[in-house]
């Protein structure tokens, strides 16, 4: 926190930071009258909300299903089928996405002219960007994030399944009076914990799959940050900090936000 205040200063490294001169909002003032502002807020919002409403179920999904599954050998082929894109590193996640979507010898497109259409140059159209990115995440960490609501499952009273099934409760039945009611705790803090990170959607990701075609579609915050504050000639460090600051107080005012309507609606709440 003590970093934060170069944001309010004009930042000299060779003054430090309580030598340097107080500038009060100047930087935040520059980056909202930005003529970049409004389509990097937009990008971000977009590709941030797009990744929470798409991902949020999938993990809870997958793991309601796995919890019925009979036999143990699936059981555990399918989680570790599910898990092992996880620890794959960003950069080797990033470079089979790109393979896989090559306009020439892409799986994708091999697929897509065998029926009769053209090639697609994926990572070349900016209506494509948000799409890729979103259910690539997906497919990385669907697995690893239903871990925590197996755990959840596993912590559900076996006699409420019992006398549902002396009820005639069939599965879908149970998952749905039983299962949900039982991880809709931990569902709330999990999605009031993902809001308050809505801008914070992996910097190193998105630079990796921007190239100068999809730019009005991939720039974001961070990426912003890091080419106008630390990558370009004249480095400042002041203006990538107010950036950065604004993000955050943003998170905060989503994060309290929704844990408030939680509340209000009797769900679970952070505090």
């Amino acid at each position: 926190m003590y970093g934060a205040l170069i944001a309010f200063k004009n930042y000299v490294p060779t003054k430090g930071v309580w030598g340097s001169e107080w500038v009060g909002f100047k930087y935040f003032i520059r980056f909202f009258n930005s003529y970049e502002f409004v389509r990097i807020m937009k990008n971000t919002l977009v590709v941030s909300f797009y990744s929470l409403i798409a991902g949020f179920p999938f993990p809870i999904v997958l793991a309601l299903c796995l919890n019925y599954v009979k036999s143990r050998f699936l059981q555990k082929s399918v989680q570790m089928i599910t898990y092992a894109p996880h620890f794959i590193s960003v950069v080797v996640m990033i470079g089979i996405v790109l393979q896989f979507l090559d306009p020439r010898i892409g799986l994708i497109n091999m697929i897509v002219q065998s029926l009769g259409f053209g090639p697609i140059n994926f990572m070349g159209e900016p209506g494509w960007f948000s799409h890729i990115f979103v259910w690539s995440g997906i497919w990385q960490n669907v697995g690893f994030s239903c871990i925590i609501y197996l755990a959840a499952l596993a912590a559900i009273d076996p006699s409420l399944h019992e006398a549902a099934v002396m009820d005639g409760a069939s599965k879908v039945r149970r998952m749905w009076h039983v299962d949900l009611p039982g991880i809709m705790p931990v569902a709330v803090i999990m999605l009031i914990m993902n809001t308050g990170h809505v801008l914070d959607i992996g910097f190193e990701k998105i630079l990796l799959m921007q190239n100068p075609l999809n730019t009005s579609a991939s720039e974001v915050i961070d990426t912003y940050v890091y080419k106008v504050g630390l990558a370009s000639t004249a480095i400042n460090y002041s203006y990538s900090t107010a950036i950065g600051l604004f993000k955050s107080v943003i998170n905060l005012i989503l994060l309290i936000l929704v844990n408030r309507a939680a509340k209000k609606l009797g769900q679970t709440s952070l505090w």
